[in-house]
């Protein structure tokens, strides 16, 4: 069996976070998404992982290499140009992109498992792939049963009694569901599969491929495993999941770093003033922190490396990407920051510079003047 893992997307719902890095490298307790995806794969001896990569593609390739640290071999397919010197990301759809490698080396000649590069799961990968054979399927939708009243966010999947897709409904009302069967993203494919996509134009596996399926009535199949799947649909979604999993709700994926204190977790030489703090947790602070005193840290909370909580400072249900610096006597709560954005957890976003903004934070690697009685401190 092999894998592609679908890669090229802009990721333009989970803006600020897709600014500086791809949708699969948005990290989850401080590793990428997709990194979770690959090791999950390992595990089920899927070997052979090709990605469909454009935007930011070079952060992805770069950290993930040929697999072999992950035990697999992985190869890229890059969908773009470059105009000016300049790399100009253009994907191809993700059914388009599965036929351009296919045209270019013909990598889909056995059973493939297509999975989006932005979701954890702990699917049972052999047991569903047992059953699409078991089936006859030439492609198999993995689905997952959501309550009825949360069908309008996701792709709905109508099968008939032997679980063969009949019909697909995008983001129906309740009122209006037929069923309560949600898409996850997660798809097997058998090489025949391929030649229904047509060479060298945009086509998408969703939209596209899948209505050709029902279309020609042809074995396709809804596979609906227990599984949990974790999506980072839209931002909000991001502050949501690193609640879950920093509350331990999540068993596949656990803390990093050193417990100190119960519920306190820390990478390699931070600088705290343990005796002038308040570290509630779950709390986790990243290696090269400073956490200065007065401050308050309150869990679920994630400072990444190399940050920096300024005196008086609280951080409160919040993640802090690497080098954020929260200014002195400032409150962050329920917050995402970012490089030079901040965003709450319903997803009103702000810039630095941004005259509503009533909050301060900077780059932790810029230079700062401690004043003899450590009043404000000056950047």
């Amino acid at each position: 069996m092999k894998a592609m893992i679908l890669a090229a997307g802009k990721g333009t719902r989970v803006r600020p976070l897709t600014y500086e890095l791809p949708k699969p490298m948005i990290p989850l307790l401080g590793k990428p998404v997709m990194a979770y995806l690959i090791e999950h794969l390992a595990k089920h001896d899927v070997r052979e992982i090709m990605v469909n990569v454009s935007y930011l593609h070079e952060k992805i390739q770069q950290y993930f290499g040929d697999g072999q640290r992950f035990g697999v071999h992985i190869g890229y397919s890059f969908e773009g140009d470059i105009s000016n010197g300049q790399i100009i990301p253009s994907p191809v759809g993700s059914a388009g992109g599965m036929r351009k490698i296919q045209d270019f080396g013909g990598f889909f000649d056995e059973t493939t498992i297509v999975i989006c590069g932005d979701a954890i799961i702990d699917l049972d990968i052999t047991a569903a792939v047992a059953e699409h054979r078991r089936k006859g399927a030439l492609v198999s939708l993995v689905a997952k049963e959501v309550p009825m009243d949360k069908v309008s966010g996701y792709g709905i999947v109508v099968t008939d009694v032997d679980g063969k897709i009949i019909s697909f409904q995008e983001k129906p009302t309740q009122a209006d569901a037929r069923s309560n069967l949600a898409s996850t993203g997660i798809y097997i494919f058998e090489p025949e599969a391929i030649n229904l996509i047509p060479s060298g134009s945009t086509f998408d596996i969703g939209s596209d491929l899948f209505p050709l399926l029902v279309q020609k009535k042809m074995p396709f199949y809804a596979i609906n495993h227990p599984f949990n799947w974790i999506d980072i649909g839209i931002v909000t979604d991001y502050w949501e999941v690193m609640q879950q999993v920093m509350r331990n709700e999540v068993p596949s994926m656990q803390m990093p770093g050193k417990q100190v204190r119960p519920g306190v977790w820390v990478g390699l030489n931070v600088h705290i003033d343990w005796e002038n703090t308040n570290i509630i947790g779950p709390v986790y602070i990243g290696s090269g922190a400073r956490i200065d005193k007065g401050t308050q840290i309150i869990g679920p909370t994630w400072i990444s490396d190399g940050c920096h909580v300024q005196r008086g400072g609280k951080v409160e249900r919040s993640v802090l990407f690497e080098y954020t610096r929260v200014g002195q006597d400032y409150s962050f709560v329920e917050m995402i920051v970012c490089g030079e954005y901040c965003v709450d957890k319903t997803g009103r976003m702000m810039h630095v510079d941004d005259d509503i903004c009533d909050l301060i934070w900077s780059d932790a690697r810029e230079k700062v003047i401690y004043p003899m009685n450590y009043g404000h401190l000056k950047i």
